[in-house]
């Protein structure tokens, strides 16, 4: 039986088939094997991918993309404005994602030869039990039918059969995405076909599109200094510069080095420039070093040495980059680095042999149910506020604490207070604080002055 694997990213998306037992990434109709996460508006039609990408420049205001980062996000309903035709209308986050699984069901289906509809979707780590949901509601709008969410670790491992064998005994696996526009690292123990996540850490400040940006702003200083005018300030002139840059960090991932051409950049003049692999590494070498830094923290906070990973697994279409790659192996000299299926479609193929095992099951038994056991992906909060009204925030639960679990946490009271706000809050790394929760404690018994109050929160997932 066939079934589909979908890596719904924040920039790119991924589609794999399973079929006649394995997996394997499949071609959009522009031959390409990943999909940008872009949908341009125009008229009565909707584009999807590459083209809206390369549209972009002409049709800036009505193309919309990075939908993942804001889908099912808590007390947030952002609506895209477009100009569809004479007047304004309004798109949601989950319509745009539905366009975008729509054309990839239809990549799939058109590979398989049927209009099979099984699918495994893969998820951030850190994702919040409603933006999985609207993950989910967007994929069957579109008309998947979602067998399972999976974690993209998860998925990653799954696609090198890692953990797979019963008898293969306890091992330790780091897994480094770098993608778009974030970057996240996790550690799991793998032990008789169980996984274990021991630690994850993810930061939105850094991503491929940050080393694209380095490289643009290069181009643009190489244009000022040809031509003697700065397109630095000029919004359209920089996202062609961005679209040529795009393109030729993509050649320095095989080649020493690329042209990059961009037709009437600024007032019709044309701007060449060629780059070599290690300019290119000049300009972004603090970006390299940002992009490892979080993994000997991970590790030391997992308590584990470099010399306890037994493999690292790659993914994410910027983990192609060959000075990004040494310097993980230099980390982990003696560890196996997995990277001969391409990062930016190892996850895909991971969600399709995850729909193979399930595709045609009603239930599963027992022994065939994967086992995860979850860790909080975010450092856990309550908000107080000291005696001069500033706003304090106690951490409950750090970053990779085994779910579920319960902390005690006191607060002080006064002898009169009948009722209690308890606000619950989440971190991601280098953002503010997130609301989770508010709990009302009320009929509170009146105590002397200055008592504390033991609370127990626990969190389940």
């Amino acid at each position: 039986m066939a079934a589909i694997g979908v890596h719904f990213g924040y920039t790119c998306a991924c589609v794999a088939i399973y079929k006649d037992g394995r997996a394997d990434v499949v071609a959009n109709d522009s031959g390409d094997r990943v999909t940008p996460v872009l949908v341009a508006y125009r008229d009565t039609e909707q584009i999807v991918g590459i083209a809206a990408k390369q549209g972009r420049v002409r049709n800036a205001a009505n193309t919309v993309g990075k939908v993942k980062q804001v889908l099912g996000r808590r007390g947030e309903k952002p609506y895209y404005e477009i100009t569809a035709g004479d007047r304004p209308e309004y798109v949601s986050p989950s319509d745009v994602a539905k366009l975008v699984f729509h054309k990839l069901k239809e990549t799939a289906q058109s590979a398989l030869g049927s209009d099979v509809a099984d699918a495994v979707i893969t998820v951030p780590f850190e994702f919040a039990h409603a933006q999985k949901r609207a993950l989910r509601e967007a994929a069957e709008a579109a008309g998947f039918h979602v067998l399972r969410l999976i974690h993209e670790p998860a998925a990653a491992l799954l696609a090198y059969d890692i953990g797979q064998d019963c008898h293969s005994g306890k091992s330790h696996v780091l897994v480094y995405k770098l993608g778009g526009t974030s970057l996240s690292v996790t550690v799991l123990q793998a032990n008789g076909g169980m996984f274990r996540v021991l630690n994850t850490h993810t930061d939105h400040s850094i991503g491929g599109e940050s080393f694209t940006q380095a490289l643009a702003q290069h181009l643009a200083a190489e244009f000022k200094r040809t031509f003697k005018h700065d397109v630095s300030s000029n919004a359209r002139a920089m996202m062609k510069l961005m679209n040529g840059a795009d393109m030729a960090k993509h050649s320095l991932s095989t080649l020493g080095s690329a042209n990059c051409f961009v037709d009437s950049l600024h007032d019709g003049i044309d701007f060449e420039c060629n780059v070599s692999r290690a300019r290119f590494e000049l300009l972004c070498s603090s970006l390299f070093n940002k992009s490892i830094q979080p993994i000997r923290a991970l590790l030391e906070q997992a308590g584990l040495s470099a010399g306890d990973i037994n493999k690292v697994v790659l993914c994410g279409g910027s983990a192609r980059i060959p000075r990004l790659q040494q310097m993980i192996r230099d980390m982990f000299p003696d560890v196996e680095l997995l990277s001969s299926a391409p990062p930016d479609e190892v996850i895909a193929v991971g969600a399709a042999l995850q729909a193979g095992l399930l595709v045609g099951r009603e239930s599963l038994s027992p022994e065939e149910e994967s086992v995860t056991v979850d860790v909080s992906a975010t450092d856990i909060l309550v908000k107080e506020v000291d005696e001069s009204g500033a706003e304090v925030f106690t951490v409950l639960l750090p970053s990779g604490t085994p779910l579920p679990a319960r902390r005690h946490h006191i607060l002080s009271g006064g002898g009169k207070l009948s009722s209690l706000c308890l606000e619950i809050y989440q971190r991601l790394v280098a953002e503010q604080p997130e609301k989770l929760a508010k709990i009302i404690l009320r009929d509170l018994q009146p105590r002397e002055e200055n008592h504390d109050i033991d609370t127990v929160v626990t969190m389940k997932r």
